[in-house]
């Protein structure tokens, strides 16, 4: 045990001289906290930190929140990805508003929508103090590599192992900043890629570094399947308005916005005119290649019922994937 004391001492004492200083950590606002930890669940900090900023200013409390419309919120995460975060962090706003308070054990932070083991942990720790280890993509690299773990981590027995030695490791009357020691260490020393060794202060006990594993470490078995997926987008221009429809659930992009969208044997109209072709989006599971078609019409052509028309302006006003404003961003050229 005296190893794993000293681990879990070192890697806070390296937390006291090199947390990152981020603006949610300067509140103990759950709210705040459960923001931003829903904004980083896929996205870097420095990407997230803005949206963060942005969220808080427009919606300053839970209650704020739950009051705006799916749509508006949806708008608020264009170009971040993965929606369906959006549409559960507005889900669970209004079942917090519901139950009149932030859930404040492990438990009924799980209850809320979007939220896993990985999440709850993290706001129960930082928000309430909570003695909950966290085990993320950053957790798992820096046990896998200082105790030279090769059992993979995308597997029932590797969460098992990570999340029992983590919560062994973590000191329960400092979880917050153990968590968020492993969260920063993970992200700026014991990277994925070009691994800061040479300055880690764990390096002596590193079992990786000894045997050659660092960048070998941590195993994940490869089980995805991507696919791929070609996209004909056809944008209408009708006396300065367009077409525009919702996409339903389930598949990607579930609650956003898109132009004519044509699949499978659909014909295209004549006298539309190419603007881009095979343009590429990678999704997690997905490949994407678009075209994209400009038809400018005098007259509105018959669409599928759940397209409806807006003026041209107030396209601005709808959440739409990064992708289709890529290919918008083709009308301007």
């Amino acid at each position: 045990m005296g190893e794993k004391n000293s681990f879990t001492q070192t890697i806070l004492d390296w937390f006291r001289q090199n947390g990152r200083e981020l603006p949610w950590r300067e509140t103990n606002d759950p709210y705040a906290i459960w923001l931003s930890e829903i904004i980083l669940q896929q996205t870097q900090v420095k990407q997230g930190w803005a949206y963060w900023e942005r969220f808080m200013r427009r919606w300053p409390t839970v209650e704020a929140l739950a009051a705006a419309t799916e749509d508006e919120v949806l708008r608020e995460w264009q170009g971040l990805g993965y929606y369906s975060r959006a549409r559960n962090l507005h889900f669970a706003a209004r079942q917090i508003k519901a139950l009149g308070h932030f859930p404040d054990t492990i438990e009924d932070i799980k209850r809320l929508k979007g939220v896993g083991d990985y999440t709850a942990a993290a706001i129960g720790s930082i928000a309430f103090g909570l003695p909950a280890a966290v085990v993320d993509g950053n957790v798992y690299r820096v046990l896998a590599r200082h105790y030279g773990i090769k059992t993979p981590i995308n597997t029932t027995e590797g969460k098992k192992e990570f999340t029992a030695l983590a919560q062994q490791l973590l000191p329960p009357s400092e979880a917050s900043a153990f968590n968020q020691a492993m969260m920063d260490f993970g992200a700026t020393v014991c990277t994925p890629k070009g691994a800061s060794c040479e300055i880690c202060p764990l390096a002596e006990s590193c079992e990786a570094l000894r045997t050659g594993q660092v960048e070998k470490l941590p195993v994940k078995l490869k089980t995805l399947k991507v696919k791929a997926r070609h996209l004909i987008y056809i944008y209408i221009r009708c006396q300065g308005e367009t077409a525009i429809h919702r996409r339903g659930e389930g598949d990607i992009w579930q609650g956003l916005y898109e132009p004519w969208l044509i699949e499978g044997e659909t014909k295209i109209p004549d006298g539309v005119r190419l603007l881009a072709k095979n343009v590429k989006h990678v999704l997690t599971h997905r490949i994407l290649t678009a075209d994209f078609y400009l038809w400018e019409t005098d007259a509105r052509p018959t669409l599928p019922d759940d397209y409806f028309w807006i003026k041209e302006e107030d396209i601005d006003d709808y959440g739409i994937p990064r992708l289709i404003d890529i290919l918008l961003g083709q009308l301007t050229r």
